[in-house]
């Protein structure tokens, strides 16, 4: 019977994603954050006596140049070695662009797996066979796992890879590999790495992505952490997902239908906020507030947005000591137009009439969102990048924008047929 732990992608000292524009944007706690997540790592793999450490890739974040990062990260594996703890280690895509990577030495208990070919390094106590192959370059598109070895009878066998598995939203296609082709493989557990969200693809045998250590920005929500397997006496290994994380990263849906003041949405907000502190007790929060639904309060909200935010950013400052920090608030609220009696002639009609047809005709619905390109490429890069960027060429995202449009016309046209 032992223990050892499965973690991947700990981007040390990781770039912030432009937290520094972000006024009241604890920027400090952020910087030291992924250190302090593997520091965490270090102290739970000592205080669980783990027989060793798997790290399936990207150690760093692509090219460092400054050596601190290495020297930090070494002087923790030392303290591995000082507990008698080894550490079985694939470099990723990113540790491959990485010139530290290349060049620093660590302590002897430390096993990082050649890139030319896969290999196996093994243990006595207890018998484990560790079999993987690093990056040797930052984009790997062929199946890697394909050529690992066959598993050594007598052995608890663990294949460690670097993957996009069958592909994920927002991770480049690398060393792409099936459940199924892995599966066959004969190993007792797979330990993955790249894709930053925990996932189990298997669990017969255990094919695992424990996600990254630390979220670093708001495409990267929820605990984060790694894998604390334990394997019984019949080589049973069962798992147990870690929190490693410092700082955490959460939405917050605010559902704004039936509120008639903006006070009251700001009431609402508030109230999903402390919902939050009370979901992750002990731990700061940045949140992104996202509001939505229909409402009476859409153009109180629309007249003076900077005014609500601020209503919004007071608030959380008083939630839970101080413990929430408001990334940003996007207000995606509707007049509400039931009830009202839209007429089918004029300018309304006609405008019902098109929006109908953009609707049903996606050519039509293309031919519209065109004559935005000019606008399109005059745009800054961030109001483009991320998860929550414009998306022209989204056909989803190009709905809903329509969809925001045609409310805000009618409800302007039909005040302006009523006449002051």
């Amino acid at each position: 019977m032992f223990k050892f732990i499965h973690a991947a992608d700990i981007h040390l000292d990781s770039p912030l994603h432009r937290l520094d524009a972000y006024e009241g944007a604890p920027a400090d706690e952020f910087r030291q954050a992924t250190r302090r997540a593997f520091e965490n790592l270090v102290r739970l793999a000592v205080d669980a006596q783990a027989a060793f450490v798997l790290i399936a890739g990207d150690l760093y974040d692509g090219d460092w140049r400054d050596y601190n990062t290495g020297l930090y990260l070494a002087a923790r594996m030392g303290r591995l070695k000082e507990a008698g703890i080894p550490v079985f280690v694939i470099a990723g895509n990113h540790d491959a662009a990485s010139r530290i990577s290349r060049t620093l030495r660590f302590p002897d208990n430390v096993r990082l797996f050649p890139a030319d070919r896969p290999s196996t390094f093994s243990l006595d106590a207890p018998r484990v066979a560790v079999h993987g192959q690093s990056f040797a370059t930052p984009s790997v598109h062929r199946d890697l796992s394909a050529e690992y070895p066959a598993p050594i009878p007598g052995c608890f066998n663990i294949g460690l890879l670097h993957t996009c598995a069958t592909g994920r939203a927002g991770h480049e296609p690398y060393a792409p590999s099936t459940p199924e082709a892995l599966g066959h493989k004969g190993y007792d557990y797979w330990a993955l790495g790249h894709v930053h969200q925990h996932e189990v693809l298997s669990n017969d045998p255990p094919i695992v992505f424990p996600g990254n250590t630390q979220g670093r920005h708001i495409r990267e929500t929820g605990a984060k952490g790694c894998v604390l397997v334990q394997v019984d006496e019949a080589g049973r290994p069962s798992l147990e997902f870690t929190p490693l994380d410092v700082v955490r990263w959460v939405v917050a849906d605010v559902e704004a239908t039936g509120t008639r003041s903006a006070y009251e949405v700001v009431d609402r907000t508030r109230q999903s906020l402390e919902a939050l502190v009370e979901a992750h007790p002990g731990m700061p929060l940045a949140a992104r507030v996202l509001i939505g639904g229909e409402t009476a309060a859409h153009g109180e909200l629309l007249a003076d947005p900077e005014r609500w935010a601020s209503e919004i950013r007071s608030g959380a400052t008083e939630i839970g000591d101080g413990r929430i920090w408001v990334e940003k608030i996007r207000m995606d609220t509707r007049a509400p137009v039931e009830g009202l009696t839209l007429p089918r002639t004029g300018a309304v009609g006609e405008l019902l009439e098109l929006f109908e047809t953009l609707a049903q005709d996606p050519a039509a619905r293309q031919e519209v969102l065109a004559e935005l390109d000019d606008l399109q490429k005059k745009l800054p890069r961030e109001l483009l990048d991320g998860g929550d960027g414009l998306r022209f060429d989204d056909p989803q995202w190009s709905s809903g924008l329509l969809e925001r449009v045609k409310q805000m016309l009618v409800r302007r046209l039909l005040h302006k047929e009523e006449g002051p």
